[in-house]
């Protein structure tokens, strides 16, 4: 049934200061401009003094902000937070059984990495559907596992490490590219750690970080290597750790262009506060679009457990019985019709769900984000959904 004109609330009058609302690359840090790069050791070498030096400080400055321990190894590697993954993945993997830890769409490809690319024999998988968490208390510790603390994909996030051991013969490798500067993490428990500039601190792709912990470090070196790696996979020079690609000695070329970038949102970072300013941010605007989602009948949580609920990567179902009875082409064909009216309107940009995820929304709430632009994005998707509602 069609929804008379009268049902359909009143365009907003004002819209989000900044409608980028995309989980990666994410918004620019509030007051972001092209002044910020003016620095860039642009036609530099970035082995030069000056070149490795600035690459030196993204490493510190990202150390501190994150609370890394003093005797972890943290690097800049190629290709984002994938490119890390992979590296550890392809670098560290095979001596033991491994635990695959699946509940987003990134996590899955890491499972078809370890099964299908890799070909591990020993490969336990526990997964669960979009929304929820696998059985963590399943898990061996003795093995190595694989998990990403939140799920980019599905609006979930680890909620805490009670279920990891304080002490575990396998190595533990985090994806934590949408929880870094927005979660705690917990380091101690943790062996390979790895992020992107790309997401929470709204820096320019193509470079990942990784972080080692000492057992990682004597995995690395102890172990004989079990396939041949590429040059971006080699952290070893003569069977030791090289050193040199953790002080700025990166493996290739980076951008100094997104080097710069990435300082200006470190140094952002430090201003409002490091990692408890950043988190309380992103938890601001989790709360502001849990109280909408309280008194709006047509959206739910992807995720149904409030403990599960990511505050970066926030994702939404649409449970409106109008919807619901539309067969998943019509869906499709009507949720496109209200993105595309939010992104006409300038009122809001990228906010569908992942493709490999559930149809629904995915509202970036990182720190980049200001809490006042969800809070003026909200208005928007109600008349968005309405408008498309009213034309069935």
């Amino acid at each position: 049934m069609s929804m008379t004109i009268s049902n359909i609330p009143p365009k907003p009058h004002q819209k989000p200061n900044n409608p980028c609302f995309s989980s990666g690359p994410c918004a620019k840090r509030p007051g972001w401009n092209l002044d910020v790069l003016q620095d860039a050791l642009v036609g530099r070498s970035h082995r030069s003094t000056e070149g490795r030096q600035k690459l030196k400080d993204v490493i510190d400055l990202s150390a501190d902000i994150l609370g890394i321990p003093q005797d972890w190894k943290v690097g800049i590697i190629p290709a984002s937070d994938t490119g890390a993954v992979e590296l550890a993945l392809w670098a560290l993997l095979g001596s033991r059984p491994v635990e695959m830890v699946s509940f987003d769409s990134f996590s899955a490809e890491w499972v078809t990495d370890v099964v299908k690319q890799l070909k591990l024999p020993e490969a336990t998988i526990h997964q669960a559907d979009y929304g929820d968490l696998p059985d963590l208390n399943k898990i061996n510790w003795d093995h190595d596992v694989v998990m990403v603390w939140n799920g980019t994909t599905s609006g979930v996030k680890i909620p805490n490490d009670d279920f990891i051991p304080q002490h575990h013969d396998g190595l533990i490798i985090c994806d934590a590219t949408s929880a870094a500067f927005a979660m705690d993490l917990p380091w101690f428990k943790l062996d390979i750690v790895t992020w992107s500039w790309q997401k929470a601190l709204g820096g320019e792709a193509a470079h990942g970080m990784i972080a080692l912990s000492p057992n990682a470090v004597k995995r690395l070196e102890e172990t004989e290597q079990l396939r041949p790696l590429p040059k971006i996979f080699r952290l070893l020079k003569q069977g030791k750790l090289n050193d040199k690609i953790f002080e700025g000695d990166t493996i290739n070329t980076p951008s100094m262009l997104c080097v710069e970038d990435a300082l200006d949102g470190l140094r952002w970072a430090q201003s409002v506060g490091g990692l408890q300013g950043l988190k309380k941010r992103c938890d601001q605007s989790l709360a502001l679009i849990a109280q909408w989602v309280a008194q709006t009948p047509w959206v739910e949580f992807l995720a149904s457990k409030k403990e599960l609920r990511s505050n970066t990567s926030i994702c939404l179902k649409i449970v409106d019985p109008w919807f619901v009875g539309l067969n998943d082409t019509e869906q499709k064909i009507a949720f496109s019709k209200i993105i595309k009216h939010l992104a006409d309107e300038k009122a809001g940009y990228d906010l569908a769900s992942y493709r490999d995820a559930p149809l629904g929304l995915r509202i970036w709430g990182g720190a980049t984000v200001e809490s006042s632009d969800i809070e003026l994005l909200l208005p928007w998707l109600d008349w968005a959904f309405a408008l498309v509602k009213s034309t069935y």
